[in-house]
């Protein structure tokens, strides 16, 4: 082989050599390139978690979600069922849960030592009047119970005012209880101008009939013209 033949032939090895190294680095830049793009396009795994997070927090705290926003990751769906169980249950209840009707509840007065109203504190005493699931059904009840007492002799009906207190629902199992306040002004039954309850006669909320009570306690300022008496009902819970 002649000098000439081997010199093109080193050039021709060389430029291959060149071309190769070449290639390799342009496919290096590509694959640097496409890993980079895809590791942009993933949220990082905060970011989904914070989202779940996020999403139970208003659930738990009660917010109302917005409606027409999705779940977009699955961490967010994981955050609402692991708090949802709670979350869930409130729209169980919210939808399938009927309010407590009169047929299906007992009241009581409170009568402990520690719930008798003290008659020397005038308008800053209460009594509590308690109302239990009887019924063998879950139900819902919320707002304010309408209050008249009647009179010993029958013939004066005071039909209690109510206190402006915001107010909820609870849902009661059978079996369990609620209760509600009502602010009494007490005074002496010699005094003139007292009213002597005989009987409480407590309807439950959005309910037409009634439930009768013994009055366990004394007389009341007669306040039944009064503006702001200081005899009145409070709301359940």
């Amino acid at each position: 082989m002649s000098s000439n033949t081997t010199a093109r032939t080193a050039r021709r090895r060389t430029l291959r050599i060149a071309a190769a190294a070449l290639t390799a680095a342009a496919a290096l830049t590509l694959t640097a390139c496409n890993d980079s793009d895809a590791n942009a396009s993933k949220p990082a795994a905060g970011a989904e978690s914070n989202g779940g997070g996020s999403s139970a927090g208003a659930q738990d705290s009660g917010a109302k979600a917005d409606p027409a926003a999705k779940g977009g990751t699955d961490a967010g769906a994981a955050g609402k069922q692991s708090s949802g169980g709670h979350a869930a249950n409130g729209d169980r209840a919210g939808s399938g849960v009927e309010r407590c009707h009169t047929s299906g509840l007992e009241a009581s007065f409170a009568t402990g030592e520690d719930a008798a109203p003290d008659p020397n504190a005038g308008g800053s005493t209460t009594t509590s009047i308690v109302l239990t699931n009887a019924g063998d059904r879950t139900c819902k009840i919320g707002g304010f119970a309408g209050v008249d007492l009647t009179s010993e002799n029958g013939g004066q009906v005071w039909s209690l005012a109510r206190s402006s207190a915001k107010y909820g629902s609870i849902t009661l199992g059978p079996g369990d209880s609620t209760d509600f306040t009502i602010n009494l002004g007490m005074t002496d039954e010699s005094e003139e101008g007292s009213y002597k309850p005989a009987f409480a006669v407590v309807t439950p909320p959005n309910e037409t009939t009634s439930l009768k009570l013994e009055w366990p306690w004394g007389a009341l300022v007669d306040q039944r013209a009064a503006t702001h008496p200081a005899t009145f009902v409070n709301p359940i819970g």
